[in-house]
């Protein structure tokens, strides 16, 4: 995979999350991953994807952090 990419198909950004294709297009549906349409295909920016995983961290350690 060419780490120079600046948007990732769904099948690839569910590679690098290591999920399936189905839960990705749930993120965006949901609207925790941003997407865009080019044409009648769906990209994930990178930026967007890395975005995603720190929104992930921060909410796993404020859960983490004692009250």
């Amino acid at each position: 995979m060419d780490e120079s990419r600046l948007l990732l198909t769904p099948e690839a950004a569910a590679s690098r999350l290591s999920c399936g294709r189905s839960t990705v297009y749930d993120l965006i549906a949901e609207g925790r991953l941003e997407s865009i349409r080019i044409g009648r295909s769906r990209r994930i920016p990178v930026s967007a994807l890395e975005r995603f995983i720190e929104a992930q961290r921060e909410m796993r350690d404020r859960e983490a952090a004692p009250a």
